[in-house]
């Protein structure tokens, strides 16, 4: 699995850097057929300007301090707890799409695996839905996100039960929310820390499941986050993702994109096919579907979106079962 990850990172600083070896290239022949060399010097100058203009591989930067704004964990609130009917008012439209994180915890539900660590890991818990509604299926869940503002709302609901939200309205109009944690989860069980999905820390441990919701094309280094998992997963336990392969450079360096783009022979590369390519050798892709879900962003305005849901089991036997 690292050498996997290892040949499909050489192969994109591949793909992205040819457009500056061409340009050198060109530099250097104008240079070669007696142009003289500060004549060289100064096209090679120009065009290594250009490129980095325009380059493919920026630095990688923290990611975007949006998820920290109380707007945005407002936005996330409802998405998470909002009731249903004052959520999404109307009589028609997507009614199914709603509540979200719950359907994720079902599909981790619906796959894992009995007789595995009951211990999940839910990277990228937003304000923490999905993590609480796991705590019904594991003894131990770690839910962790790269926003501080997030898991202070987290960390509130797992103290108090509860915690106040507004539901956007029209313009500066909002209503308000109070998010309530079922009686039935036992909160005790659910931990939460802010980290980042890059740069787990090694002390970690493993799980039985590993579920991240809309986390890899928001992530500055994907790779890094895939690198961690045959590690972090026991054999038989279970990887749930959902992306809508929304790839930006605002959070992710092109040239670190999953798909999106296409290779040098004008050939369309799409995130689940390189998503493939990397679980495969330590991961069964046990099941692929549509998860759409919607987004309010005013009281008239919806957001919403088809992420694609897959569903991994860890390859091997657990050793700590015996033979």
């Amino acid at each position: 699995s690292a050498k996997k990850l290892e040949s499909i990172r050489m192969q994109r600083s591949t793909w992205f850097t040819a457009l500056d070896w061409r340009h050198m290239s060109l530099a250097s022949i104008i240079a070669s057929f007696g142009l003289g060399f500060g004549f060289g010097y100064l096209v090679l100058k120009f065009l290594r300007l250009r490129v980095s203009k325009k380059s493919a591989r920026p630095p990688i930067t923290p990611p975007s301090n949006v998820y920290e704004t109380d707007a945005l964990v407002n936005q996330y609130m409802a998405f998470h707890y909002a009731d249903k009917e004052k959520y999404f008012r109307y009589h028609f439209g997507p009614k199914d799409h709603l509540e979200f994180p719950s359907r994720c915890a079902q599909l981790c539900k619906k796959h894992m695996t009995p007789g595995v660590l009951s211990r999940a890991l839910d990277i990228g818990c937003a304000v923490g839905r999905t993590s609480f509604e796991l705590a019904t299926h594991f003894e131990s869940v770690l839910g962790i996100d790269f926003s501080q503002a997030f898991v202070d709302k987290c960390n509130e609901l797992k103290e108090c039960g509860q915690s106040p939200y507004s539901i956007p309205g029209e313009g500066e109009l909002s209503e308000k929310g109070t998010a309530e944690i079922s009686k039935e989860i036992d909160r005790d069980r659910v931990k939460f820390a802010q980290e980042d999905a890059c740069n787990l820390r090694d002390d970690i441990g493993q799980f039985g499941c590993v579920h991240g919701a809309n986390l890899i094309c928001r992530l500055p280094t994907p790779l890094n986050f895939f690198d961690r998992l045959p590690e972090i997963v026991v054999p038989g336990g279970i990887v749930v993702l959902t992306s809508p392969y929304s790839w930006l450079e605002e959070f992710t360096p092109k040239y670190l994109w999953l798909g999106g783009f296409h290779d040098p022979n004008g050939d369309p590369v799409h995130g689940f096919d390189t998503l493939k390519e990397i679980m495969e050798p330590d991961f069964e892709l046990i099941e692929a579907k549509d998860m759409p879900f919607v987004i309010r962003e005013t009281e008239r305005k919806h957001q919403w979106t088809a992420a694609h849901a897959t569903v991994w089991r860890r390859r091997g036997k657990d050793k700590s079962k015996g033979d």
